[in-house]
């Protein structure tokens, strides 16, 4: 088979599209899909740059969600047949031609989305859920604060949000990516350049019940500042940092928690696992995308051999939403 294969650690010039071995046919328990589409993630980068390995066990190939067809189904497995569309959250191997992948970690295409614009779900919605959802209960008449609101989480993040009743709070970088999030739905616009967001969200909300937060230890200090009482900080990511020095005395004042969290690195099944978050999203998410509440956010696609020219995307101004790699006709 073809997959993205890395030249070394570096820019996007070391990635080729070339000829690997093929996969073994899928173990007990796992589904092989063959690819359609892969989301580009900020993941993937790390690991092209050498900073972001693979779990142990993992393919080194890049990628970790995709939409395609299912080609073959090991022992073990129900509900899932030959021929199947689907799309899938993985612990890497997205760039390929084939992928096998736990069944658990497995969902259908929603009613209503194509194939291909499928391979923008898993990593997003995975996230979103089991953070603002799972980690920090957000409900109907919360309020919500999302940090990148223009990137594949804060796009999907925002409509969840709305989807659930919440009052829906962002920042971004520029006036074009928050009026793509007002056209999504949320209430609140922060250019995080020349405006305050603890300002912003304390005198219009009293705080945010929920932050969904990517910059980790340069934030820090100032997302507890902007926390309600009783509210939850959910960290994903590190851009601007990993150490910062917390202030107990405020969080213990608001009843505050922090919630800091990887999705690459959780386990296949059991408590918090993978298998769990996949079993809810199918439960309760997929029906909001079957109305048309929640729905991919795709700003760009390339063909895999592209490769290179899509994954500098992730950091253009330009770009809100997911950015896909194409592999195969549907």
């Amino acid at each position: 088979m073809f997959a993205v294969t890395l030249d070394g650690h570096g820019g996007p010039e070391v990635m080729r599209w070339a000829q690997v071995d093929d996969l073994p046919p899928p173990r007990r328990g796992e589904v092989a899909i063959d690819v359609v589409a892969a989301g580009v993630n900020r993941a993937d980068i790390m690991q092209r740059q050498g900073f972001y390995p693979s779990p142990p066990g993992a393919s080194e190939i890049l990628g970790l969600e995709v939409s395609g067809i299912i080609a073959a189904v090991g022992p073990e497995v129900d509900g899932w047949k030959v021929g199947d569309a689907v799309c899938a959250l993985l612990a890497g191997g997205g760039y390929a031609e084939r992928v096998n992948v736990a069944a658990t970690q497995v969902l259908p295409v929603p009613e209503g989305v194509s194939v291909t614009a499928a391979a923008a779900l898993p990593e997003a919605a995975a996230t979103v859920w089991s953070n603002i959802v799972m980690a920090g209960g957000l409900t109907d008449g919360r309020t919500l604060l999302i940090h990148g609101g223009g990137s594949g989480i804060g796009t999907h993040a925002i409509q969840v949000g709305r989807a659930l009743g919440a009052r829906v709070a962002v920042t971004a970088g520029s006036q074009f990516k928050l009026d793509r999030c007002r056209e999504l739905g949320a209430n609140t616009l922060i250019n995080y350049r020349d405006q305050d967001f603890v300002k912003v969200v304390t005198e219009e909300y009293g705080g945010a019940d929920v932050i969904l937060d990517i910059m980790g230890a340069g934030y820090l200090a100032r997302n507890v500042e902007a926390l309600a009482e009783d509210g939850t900080l959910t960290i994903i990511g590190l851009q601007d940092g990993a150490v910062a020095e917390l202030n107990l005395g405020l969080m213990l004042f608001k009843r505050a928690s922090i919630a800091v969290t990887n999705l690459r690195r959780r386990p296949e099944t059991g408590p918090g696992s993978k298998a769990e978050i996949i079993a809810e999203l199918r439960r309760k998410l997929w029906p909001l995308i079957a109305e048309g509440a929640v729905a991919p956010v795709i700003s760009a696609q390339f063909p895999v051999s592209e490769v290179a020219e899509a994954q500098p995307l992730l950091d253009s101004g330009e770009t809100v939403g997911k950015v896909l790699l194409t592999i195969r006709e549907p």
